[in-house]
């Protein structure tokens, strides 16, 4: 028996050196990886290179990454979070539920250049709203969908069975429990997809070239939403950071903007990541009565 304690104790110590060593390593990629595309980015930048309203620059497109996001976010969690409280609390076990999910997996594999060409036929063909901004966020939230789908699901059914009982035997329905108590608990995996899924849309470029067009000539004074070269506008073409990035390394031009370019989308992501993981610890926080 001691000599079975000696071996299991030494078992562990080496799969914690191992997982140790496999963390290491994936954050010295990290930030070797980031830290190479920060510096060579910023390298060789200059002030008018981050200026908005003229060519040469990566402002106008640095605004249309983070609208485009946000519309197709707006567009994508409602549904994605609903279509998995569906799944885990209301939808019965059977071929259709098996087929649902199998449809939602096959989605989520979908390369983005095949979901480009579909949003291409479906909002710009079939609608006809040409290559806009609207267009490109539809697009991603296609791309992002299964995934804050099976997100949602996943959290709700991996909460212990005393958070739904507890809220049905208090009197609430089911409906209740799901929003007042399981959602709740379930938002930091939540937001955990929600992160994964900005992440997609922030380095998207593939769905992008065929649905978002090319070029952005706004005027930062003109707030009519229905003028073409109006900032908030939906329907006016929009050149995202990252097909700006695929724009200049393809034609060969400016590549010191191509890099600033991809520093920025990069640090963009980093602070979105930051952000919303702090606001989904300080939820959490909140919900379970610490004080934060």
């Amino acid at each position: 028996m001691t000599e079975r304690i000696k071996r299991a104790k030494q078992a562990d110590k080496a799969a914690t050196v191992i997982f140790y060593a496999i963390a290491i390593f994936f954050l010295c990629l990290l930030v070797g990886f980031a830290g190479k595309v920060i510096i060579g980015g910023l390298i060789g930048a200059t002030p008018a290179m981050f200026a908005f309203a003229r060519q040469g620059a990566i402002g106008n497109q640095f605004f249309n990454t983070v609208y485009l996001v946000f519309v197709a976010l707006v567009c994508s969690v409602p549904i994605g979070v609903f279509a998995g409280i569906y799944l885990a609390m209301y939808a019965k076990q059977g071929p259709l539920t098996r087929f649902l999910r199998i449809c939602i997996e096959t989605l989520s594999s979908l390369p983005s250049i095949v979901v480009g060409l579909f949003g291409y036929l479906i909002f710009l063909v079939v609608m006809g709203m040409g290559k806009s901004l609207l267009a490109g966020a539809l697009s991603v939230s296609i791309l992002t969908l299964p995934l804050l789908t099976t997100t949602t699901e996943d959290a709700i059914k991996g909460l212990p069975d005393g958070y739904l009982q507890g809220s049905l035997g208090m009197g609430a329905t089911k409906w209740q429990s799901v929003f007042h108590v399981l959602l709740p608990a379930c938002v930091p995996r939540i937001m955990t997809g929600v992160i994964l899924a900005a992440g997609r849309g922030f380095g998207e470029a593939a769905a992008l070239l065929y649905t978002t067009g090319s070029g952005s000539t706004l005027r930062w004074s003109n707030w009519d939403i229905t003028s073409p070269t109006s900032p908030l506008n939906l329907f006016r073409p929009a050149e995202t950071l990252s097909t700006q990035i695929w724009n200049l390394q393809v034609n060969g031009q400016n590549p010191a903007l191509a890099n600033l370019a991809a520093a920025v989308l990069m640090v963009l992501v980093l602070a979105f990541s930051i952000g919303a993981n702090a606001w989904s610890r300080k939820i959490q926080s909140r919900n379970s009565g610490q004080t934060s």
